[in-house]
Order: C-alpha cells, then structure tokens, then sequence
C-alpha cells in the first residue's frame, strides 16, 4: 500500500514538472516555401505546392494550408508564386578544384556570337595589368555561336594586341597570340613535348599560333602563365560555386585536377570556416606527381594513408552533412591509360595488354583496401579489357558493394552496360556532346553520334546513372545545356544529336542530374528529392521546366537556391535574400565585369 501510495507520488510530481515546463521555443518549422509548383522526385508524392524546413532537412511537404500551419513566430515564409520548385542539381562529376583560377578567365559559357565573345575579349584586354595574361579557359564551343565558327588570329590579335592571350577549346586546341607564343617558347624547346601534340604552321614553316593536343599539353600551358595567389584561389572558389548556385546547383562531386590531396583541401578550409561552403563538395582525388611517369594508385594511397590520414566517407567539413567528404581515387587513376576525350580525332584506343595490366596490378590495391575509385573511360574500346581485367579481380577480391564507376563512357556498348551492372558499377555521363557533337559528327558520323551516349538503353538498365557537366574546362557548367540535349536531342548548334528513341522525358533527364548523381556520393536515402527526412536542397526556377517550349529550357536558371536549409542564391525578386559575397580578387577579374556565365550581368 505504500508503495503504491510512492509510486502515485512520484508520477504526480513528475506530470506537474512537465506541466510547468515552457514550450519548445524551436517547434515548427525554420522556413516554409508555400505557392509554389513542387516536382519532389519522390513517387509516393510526385507533386506538392508547400514545403517545410526544420533544421536543415525537408521537415513536411504538402498543400499550401497544412504546410503553413507550421510556421511559428521565427519561421521564414517564401512566396514562390507559382514558380516551379526542384530538387537541388547534383552534378556527380565536375572540376571546380582543378579552376582555382576561375577568376583569372573571361567565361565564354553562353555567349552567343563570337562577335560579341572577341568583344568580351576586347574590353578585358584594356583592364588587365601589365604582367596578366587574357585568357578564355574552355566552358564554350564555336557551335554554340551565331556564327559557327572559331576566332582568327587576326581576330585574336586585333582583340589582345598587348598581352598574351590564349583562348582553349576544351582539351582539344587553343588559340595563341604572337605575345603567347613567345611567352610559351613555341617552336623551341621549352613548349611542352607530349604525344599527340600538333602545332599548325603556315606555308614558310612558322608556327602559326595554333596548337592541338590533348589533356596534359593543356595543364602544362596551364602552369606556365602567371598563377593566382591563395586569397585569389579562395576567391576563384567562392565564385564559381556561386555561378553553380545560380543554376540550381547544390551538390557537386570534385574529380581532381592539378591540386592534389590535400592542398586543394587547403582552399576549401577557407569557405567553411568563414560559413561560405554554398555546396556540398565531396570529393574524389587524383595525384599527378611533380611530373613525369609515376604511378597514381601508389601515390593515392600514400596521401591518404601517410601525407594526411583520412577514410572514404570521412567529412572534413562535418558541420555540412556530405560538406567536403573523401570518395575515393579518380578520375585519372593512370596516365598510361587514360584516352581522352577529344572528339575533334579519332578515338584514343589503349592497348588491351596494358590496360589490363593497370587493373590486375594498380585497381587491385584499390579493392583490397575497399577505396570506391572512378574510372575516366570515354571508348568501349577500352572498356572492355578494363572490365575483362576487373572481373578477373572480382573472381579473388569480391568487389561486393565497393561503390565504382565508369566516367563517361560515351560509346559504351549494350554487352559492356550488363558488365558494369553486374558488377555493382555506376556510370557518371556527361553532356558534352551537347556542345561537342558537331565535331563528333564529323570526326564519327551523324548515326554514330545520334546514339552516343546510349540514354534510353542506359536509363532503362536500370545502372546507376548520373549526366554530369564535367566542367570548367571541356564543356560548361551550366547543367541545364546538358538537360536541353537529352530532351530534344540537338546540340548548342541547333542540329540533330539525338535519335529520337534515344533521348529522355523532362522528369527522366532531371532525376539524371538530382537522385543519379546522389548515388555517387552515396547519400541516394537523403539527396535529389523534396521529401520528409532529405536534406534541405531545392531551387525554384525562372520558368517552369516542365511546360516551357524545349527551346527555352537550356536558358533555365534558379531564382532561388537553398542548400542545408539556407538561401545560397536569390535573383529577380529574391535578390534580397542572397547573401552578399566578398570583394571579388583580383580586382580586375573579368568575372567582376561579364560575371561567370552569359546574361549575369
């Protein structure tokens, strides 16, 4: 009896303690998006017209009046007007660390004729100092001009008469004025000495100015122009993510470039500390060495075993779910067996032997330490004897739920699709045949082209499958150029790239770029959709994706982004919300004056 009596006690006190305890000041949610046009990527829910935020993750999404009855005195409301709402763009495979000069480049992404590009060219010739180059870094093809055509070098010289200028059509050529050509030693034994390089000359024998080659002719020029300093390497950082932001983009994968493991980081470090990481960046490495033959696996896993310690999965940036995560070893993992992408010559074709060499002896060590690895393969040619080698591993040292993939893959075959499937593998596309094809068609042919990539077959085999930019440099960033090709089927010419039944619904090529990607960060559970427990990312848009005219939706652009639950991005009549970057360096930027893309400024 008195026990019961305590208990009773004990329970009446406990319920008045609670009774008397203030409400939660964080009920409800932190940001509500009502009004709006919701394409969620979630089918249990394909539409919505409200959304709710609560701590950096999607908390309720529905009708306007029951997400608005979640609001509370602090709660942020946005009114979309009607506006078309997607999941934030995951672009699975692209190089903003290998473009820490960014700000360094004018950007002819967009730009429209190549009268008004020369133009651009012109005016920034006039504010760059003495000692700086002017220089156009990839991001463009002549295919998407007016005119349909590269630039002279009577163009280029009457346009930079007093500074070395360089303008770079993707990895394939660059356009060099007499000032460059100087600067870089061409014709004389200080130009780079690399397979594949071509420098044109005129009919006396005299380099004319320009030069074609492949990917490593171009990093080497890159090295020997004058380099940006490490406030102006954060700064070229912060604003390309920015020019990302812009388009809807709130998740990127770096594949590597010129600044290994960990000193890119270094930059990186920067943007986090100061809260300005605007997108999630995890991150796949690649060791180039100080030049010369060196073995990339070996020197990998020396950087993340010895030189910084760190895992795959592990987040340098935790206070960012998927902030700055390792992924793992790619895209390049060899130099011997890398086969470019340069669609201007024949396909690069290894040697079987050796490309199954490099698996059975260097991808090997990768699987035994269960280190994901991406593999920048672009021809079936090569596919096949880096599967044939990969399924001989996977016979001793299952690759059992080891996260790789293929990059690229542009002419991957029906049989070779299975292979991957089989294998657990993924395959991150990319759209640069939207600004490359008509150079593909001339080098292949028009039927090849229309079935590179195969979209429908790869889409429907149900892979993991991501379409990528693989920008800054051989094609652009902007993801909605790639999204308008797989659409339509026409490049940045207007002219046919697609077969007919091989091209996708608007809803199939945007899951390519949101859910697909998420898959290679592994984070598909939480990643590319708006949806109860996701994380907080999804952009509205200036126009609605899904009813505009298919000539508008390579224009597409966000007007609003927010990444984590935050406003990273806001144009138009959200530009209120946009938070204020710092002073672009240097100061005489071109990116300061065109912006990073055709019509920012």
């Amino acid at each position: 009896m008195i026990r019961k009596a305590l208990i009773g006690f004990v329970a009446i006190v406990w319920f008045s303690a609670v009774q008397a305890q203030p409400a939660p000041q964080n009920s409800g949610a932190d940001l509500i998006v009502f009004n709006a046009k919701i394409f969620t990527g979630n089918r249990a829910q394909p539409e919505a017209t409200a959304l709710a935020v609560k701590d950096g993750r999607i908390y309720s999404v529905g009708p306007d009046e029951a997400i608005l009855a979640l609001k509370n005195p602090s709660t942020k409301v946005i009114d979309a007007h009607s506006r078309r709402v997607v999941p934030g763009i995951v672009d699975a495979h692209i190089h903003v660390l290998n473009d820490l000069a960014f700000n360094y480049n004018v950007r002819w992404d967009g730009v429209p004729t190549l009268r008004q590009a020369l133009t651009m060219l012109r005016e920034q010739a006039r504010r760059t100092p003495e000692g700086q180059w002017v220089k156009v870094i990839g991001g463009w093809s002549p295919y998407q001009f007016k005119e349909n055509r590269f630039p002279t070098l009577d163009e280029l010289h009457e346009a930079v008469p007093n500074h070395p200028a360089i303008v770079q059509y993707a990895y394939n050529q660059a356009f060099l004025n007499k000032q460059a050509m100087t600067a870089l030693g061409v014709g004389t034994d200080r130009f780079p000495k690399l397979d594949g390089v071509e420098i044109e000359k005129d009919g006396r024998g005299n380099p004319t100015g320009v030069v074609h080659g492949y990917t490593w002719l171009f990093l080497a020029l890159e090295a020997m122009v004058p380099q940006p300093s490490f406030d102006e390497q954060v700064s070229s950082l912060a604003y390309s993510v920015h020019g990302l932001n812009r388009f809807g983009v709130t998740s990127i994968i770096d594949n590597g470039g010129r600044w290994p493991y960990p000193e890119a980081q270094a930059r990186v470090s920067v943007l986090a500390r100061d809260n300005r990481l605007n997108v999630r960046m995890p991150f796949v490495d690649l060791q180039l060495g100080d030049g010369g033959p060196v073995n990339m696996v070996d020197l990998e896993l020396e950087a993340i075993t010895k030189t910084a310690p760190i895992s795959p999965g592990q987040n340098l940036y935790p206070a960012l779910a998927h902030g700055h995560e390792y992924r793992g070893a790619g895209e390049v993992l060899s130099g011997e067996v890398h086969d470019h992408e340069n669609f201007d010559r024949p396909a690069v074709v290894i040697e079987p032997d050796t490309m199954r060499r490099f698996v059975e002896e260097d991808v090997k060590k990768l699987v035994e330490r269960r280190i994901p690895f991406r593999m920048h393969i672009s021809y079936n040619e090569n596919i096949s004897p880096f599967l044939d080698a990969l399924e001989k591993v996977n016979e001793t040292i299952p690759l059992g739920g080891l996260r790789w993939s293929l990059e690229h893959a542009e002419t991957i075959s029906p049989q070779n699709i299975a292979r991957v499937k089989k294998l657990g593998g993924g395959i991150a596309l990319d759209g640069k045949m939207a600004l490359h094809a008509d150079g593909f068609i001339k080098t292949y042919g028009r039927e090849k082209a229309l079935e590179t990539p195969r979209l429908r077959m790869l889409v429907d085999s149900g892979i993991p499958l991501a379409m990528t930019t693989d920008a800054f440099r051989a094609a652009t960033y902007n993801p909605w150029v790639g999204i308008s090709w797989m659409v339509t089927g026409k490049s940045v010419s207007g002219s046919e790239a697609l077969a007919k039944d091989n091209r996708l619904t608007r809803a199939e090529a945007l899951r390519l770029f949101t859910i697909g990607g998420a898959w290679f960060m592994n984070a598909e559970a939480e990643i590319g959709a708006i949806a109860p427990g996701y994380l907080a990312d999804f952009a509205v848009l200036d126009r609605d994706y899904f009813a505009v005219p298919e000539d508008q939706i390579k224009s597409v652009s966000s007007v609003l982004t927010v990444m984590n639950g935050k406003v990273v991005f806001g144009g138009q009549d959200y530009r209120n919300l946009s938070p204020e970057l710092p002073a672009i360096l240097p100061a005489w930027s071109p990116v300061k004056y065109f912006g990073s893309y055709y019509g920012e400024k």
